[in-house]
């Protein structure tokens, strides 16, 4: 089976049950496990966004936006030459990845019989479903069955260590400059790390905000989530940002990449480790134990 990729998170549900061998097309975004863009072909390319600020990201991908441009330009003439049997792709986000129409258009184009599969997840429980039906799709479903009950399994331990903590306020900043919350499944993973998300939109669009908003909802922890960044690149956009931030509060940063925004089976991580940051008592300089994967900030 000859398999193309077309969003990061699917990429790595693939790879998750055992198919990474019959990848054979991913994204420029397709980073994890490392690195699944050696040996295969890069299908999807996208914006040039180095050098600008969180305000020039922003700027850059709204003016394309209403301009009616692609964010994402799939590589035909590469698709048509890896002659894929299936095709994982997203109707979720057109910011986030290439989306399903762009994909179906060239599909028609290029004659293409390959079995393609849309995902859309919006809650905790889409993104699980999206393993059992990626499982289907590729000749996996045992394994996909599998994988679904141990992050089921995990999600269970993690609400029995922290039942009877005390709820903590939390706000989840997706995005800095301007600032936006969170939406879709993060609010469920902040509650089922044992915390109470705030000015939250679960299963909807994230959506800007204003730091008067944030101000007033009275966070104890803030969470800083940038779309597209590592914990590294978090954790700059939360010293940017600080003095707009509430008094007072905890502030995170978190490899939003790796643990918030990709919807595959390292959310279940995301929820291990914003249940640590929230319950476990931090060293006395304020170092994060938490390795790579979340540092604290103030």
């Amino acid at each position: 089976m000859r398999i193309v990729s077309l969003i990061p998170s699917a990429t790595e549900i693939v790879c998750a049950l055992g198919a990474a061998d019959d990848l054979v097309g991913v994204t420029f975004e397709c980073d994890h496990p490392p690195d699944p863009r050696v040996g295969r072909r890069v299908l999807v390319g996208g914006l040039d966004t180095h050098g600008l600020d969180a305000a020039g990201v922003d700027h850059l991908v709204r003016s394309k936006v209403e301009s009616g441009e692609l964010l994402y330009v799939l590589d035909e003439a590469a698709f048509r030459e890896v002659d894929p049997d299936v095709v994982l792709t997203q109707d979720l986000c057109r910011v986030c990845a290439l989306p399903s129409e762009s994909v179906d258009a060239a599909i028609d184009r290029l004659g293409c019989r390959a079995n393609v599969l849309t995902l859309d997840p919006h809650h905790v429980a889409d993104v699980f479903q999206n393993i059992l039906d990626v499982g289907t799709a590729i000749g996996r479903d045992d394994q996909a069955v599998a994988l679904v009950a141990d992050l089921r399994g995990r999600v269970d331990r993690v609400a029995v260590r922290v039942a009877g903590a005390a709820r903590r306020r939390v706000f989840v900043l997706e995005w800095p400059d301007p600032p936006f919350v969170a939406g879709h499944w993060v609010p469920e993973l902040v509650a089922m790390a044992g915390g109470e998300a705030v000015l939250a939109r679960p299963g909807e669009r994230s959506v800007p905000t204003t730091w008067a908003e944030i101000e007033a909802c009275e966070p104890d922890v803030v969470v800083v989530s940038s779309c597209g960044f590592d914990v590294a690149g978090s954790a700059a956009h939360a010293e940017q940002v600080m003095d707009s931030l509430p008094v007072g509060c905890e502030v995170w940063a978190i490899d939003a990449n790796g643990l918030v925004v990709r919807p595959g089976p390292r959310l279940v991580d995301g929820v291990e480790t914003l249940a640590e940051l929230l319950h476990a008592v931090p060293s006395p300089d304020g170092a994060s134990p938490l390795g790579n994967r979340a540092r604290r900030v103030r």
